[in-house]
């Protein structure tokens, strides 16, 4: 059975640009039409493109990645998916960063295999970890930024004048909060908000 050797890009965001990835894999020599691309986070492997991919290999295919963070950066699913890939579908994966990384060279020898299995194993809690250094660091921006008094978010809509006086009636009954609310040209919610903030 002919091989067909595919190729997949992630990046973890539509803003990110994949044209690292994209050299890379077609100086390897991939073909254009057999590269599969997600712009979603690693976290786990619901990517609409990968799981094509995976239901496109068949035994013989290879898998060519530019690095092993690009396959994924959970631990426990970058080792069920290698599991996958290699012992399910019977096909290789290549890790262009990571030499030791080639199913195909490695398959058969059981040396070389056990090596692949722990650089493996090291590389995928490594990806891991750096997911979660990376969500740290935005944390820690974030409340950083705070203190800084940057506010995210929407704006907060300025408070109008009427307002007092139609919380006065809607406390006296005289009108509903959504009338309130209509008459100043905000959500029912929002004025409810205003009303407990006062």
């Amino acid at each position: 059975m002919a091989q067909t050797t595919y190729g997949y890009i992630r990046v973890s965001t539509k803003e990110q640009n994949e044209d690292r990835q994209r050299i890379a894999l077609l100086e390897y020599g991939l073909k254009e039409e057999n590269l599969f691309m997600d712009k979603l986070s690693g976290k786990d492997f619901n990517r609409p493109q990968y799981r094509r991919l995976i239901r496109r290999l068949r035994p013989n295919d290879v898998i060519v990645i530019k690095s092993i963070d690009r396959l994924g950066r959970n631990y426990e699913e970058i080792l069920n998916q290698w599991r996958i890939i290699t012992k399910e579908k019977q096909a290789g994966i290549i890790v262009l960063d990571m030499p030791l990384l080639d199913t195909t060279q490695t398959a058969k020898d059981l040396t070389g295999t056990f090596v692949a299995d722990l650089v493996l194993q090291i590389l995928s809690y490594v990806a891991q970890t750096e997911r979660e250094n990376i969500k740290q660091r935005q944390m820690e921006g974030i409340a950083a930024a705070r203190l800084r008094g940057i506010r995210f978010g929407r704006p907060r809509k300025e408070v109008p004048d009427r307002f007092l006086q139609l919380k006065d009636d809607w406390e006296n009954k005289k009108l509903s909060s959504r009338d309130a609310a209509r008459q100043l040209g905000i959500a029912q919610d929002t004025f409810l908000r205003w009303c407990r903030g006062c």
